[in-house]
């Protein structure tokens, strides 16, 4: 039991050593003033007569908030659990020893997680995520890996506690899906999804070939995040192509009733994007373009061309050789993620939306400057 209280001691003060250098990379005495700046300026006659932008003030403080609660409890329970040890040491009473080691586990587990919002710098990484989902080549077999992928990222969502919205879905009669286009807004929502852009690639026993043949699938993820309204950018009405459409699947009274539903094409770059999950016509334009302005928004930052087909989310080779991960169900389940080389061997897990590790690893190798393998 000496051994175990020794390894505990060393595992709390490296979190609190960990802590105390992330305050400091962050900047927390400064991130206090900023949030107390706002507090005083909330409180000024007046500050809620401009509701949207009184709105951005707040989440802008609430992101202050966030950081400063969260390294202030962190540094309090690692205090705690030290006090609780040395009394439990004193006193010779281990009776409370489970629940301790639990307890170690969640400091340690929080501190990560807030070591990786430390490397969340991004301008939009607050922003909520438009995460776009389209089936490879393969017919039956990619659109349900599609499916898979879709249920997989509302499971991610479900864990974090970020709230989700389809906004365009493509069924299919037979099995899986075309395409699906959905909205998750949370705390860091696309500074976490960003990870998760690329093609993935599936191989398993198909579960529609009577042989029962492994296959092998692709299916694109595209993410961009959600931009605010107001944002200006420059689109020409001409570049537009705007076509109304039947909406389909999930969406409420007004699906099959009438041609509610919008797809823009931006003719300049072929950026295409499409809702179909509001109630008006009105209000599925006014999100449809929105999507657009944040896809070239993230266009022109990019400013190099050969990576256009990336940023439209229109992926010219959804195939062998350009995936950024395998899940692999058959001889033997594993998921690597081939940018990182970060690997789980229980598959299910992952489908569950355990992304976390890959999520992080990725994280990791941008914050330290190395390119994908």
């Amino acid at each position: 039991m000496e051994q175990n209280t020794y390894l505990d001691k060393e595992r709390l003060e490296k979190a609190q050593s960990l802590v105390l250098s992330l305050g400091e990379s962050i900047d927390i005495d400064s991130l206090r003033q900023e949030e107390k700046k706002i507090t005083e300026k909330t409180m000024q006659p007046g500050f809620w007569d401009d509701s949207d932008q009184a709105q951005k003030v707040i989440k802008k403080q609430n992101f202050y908030k966030d950081k400063t609660d969260t390294y202030d409890q962190l540094l309090e329970d690692i205090e705690e659990a030290q006090v609780m040890m040395d009394l439990m040491e004193e006193e010779d009473d281990f009776d409370l020893y489970e629940n301790f080691q639990n307890q170690v586990t969640s400091i340690e587990k929080r501190t990560k997680d807030f070591e990786l919002t430390t490397l969340l710098t991004g301008e939009y990484d607050e922003s909520a995520a438009i995460v776009s989902i389209h089936a490879g080549a393969g017919g039956t077999e990619a659109q349900d890996w599609a499916d898979m992928l879709f249920r997989m990222y509302r499971r991610y969502g479900e864990q974090r506690g970020y709230k989700v919205e389809v906004l365009d879905l493509l069924q299919e009669d037979e099995a899986g899906i075309k395409s699906v286009t959905m909205r998750m807004s949370g705390p860091h929502a696309y500074g976490y999804l960003k990870a998760e852009k690329g093609v993935h690639r599936l191989v398993r026993i198909s579960p529609f070939d009577a042989a029962k043949k492994r296959h092998t699938s692709f299916s694109s993820v595209d993410v961009y995040p959600e931009l605010d309204e107001d944002l200006e950018v420059d689109i020409r009405d001409e570049d537009l192509k705007i076509d109304t459409y039947r909406s389909s699947g999930a969406g409420g009274q007004h699906v099959n009733t009438t041609d509610s539903a919008v797809r823009i094409t931006h003719i300049p770059t072929g950026i295409v994007v499409q809702c179909q999950n509001e109630r008006s016509q009105i209000q599925n334009r006014e999100q449809a373009m929105n999507m657009l302005k944040a896809k070239l928004i993230a266009l022109a930052e990019e400013e190099q061309k050969e990576k256009i087909d990336d940023l439209q989310g229109n992926y010219a080779q959804i195939a062998w050789g350009s995936q950024i991960r395998s899940y692999v169900f058959q001889p033997y389940t594993m998921v690597k993620d081939h940018r990182t080389g970060e690997e789980m061997g229980d598959v299910n897990r992952v489908m569950d939306g355990d992304l976390d590790p890959f999520i992080n690893a990725y994280l990791q190798m941008k914050a330290n400057g190395k390119e994908a393998k």
